[in-house]
């Protein structure tokens, strides 16, 4: 399974190209928090290329600038080029099938108001919430369940 959910603040404003064929593309990348502190206690982050084709990548470009944050959900992508100097360059990138707007509609986010943003509150790690409930929402099912071999992946 490959697939990656990302949510974090563009780094930059996106710019439309337009292949030879006729197809949008848009490359942009997304700064993501780090969950926890490095020795100094400050927070990282990542910096994670991404592309998105077609309707999205327009409607990427019209709608978002730098310091939005997003939700990019897709897969991990990997490729290579040789470049003038003809040395090869290896890339990954999250081919992006699905982008989620997260900043407030209307909302003047821009890259002084990203720097200055409270950090979230730190969780622990193996920390987990426990849900009770009253009635068990499996009893319909039965004391058992017959599985066939033929139900099964391997």
């Amino acid at each position: 399974m490959n697939k990656a959910i990302l949510i974090g603040r563009l780094t930059r404003d996106p710019e439309l190209r337009t292949t030879p064929t006729g197809r949008n593309v848009c490359q942009f990348s997304v700064a993501v928090n780090r969950t926890f502190t490095n020795a100094n206690g400050e927070r990282e982050a990542d910096f994670i290329n991404c592309v998105v084709w077609d309707k999205q990548a327009e409607n990427l470009c019209k709608y978002q600038k730098k310091g939005n944050q997003i939700a990019v959900e897709g897969r991990i992508q990997t490729r290579n080029y040789d470049d003038n100097t003809g040395r090869r360059v290896y890339v990954t990138e999250i081919l992006t099938n699905n982008i989620s707007f997260l900043d407030a509609k209307g909302s003047n986010s821009n890259s002084d108001s990203f720097n200055n943003l409270p950090e979230p509150p730190m969780q622990e790690e193996n920390s987990f919430q426990t849900v009770s409930v009253e009635k068990d929402p499996f009893e319909a099912f039965g004391d058992s369940i017959e599985i066939s071999d033929n139900d099964l992946p391997f």
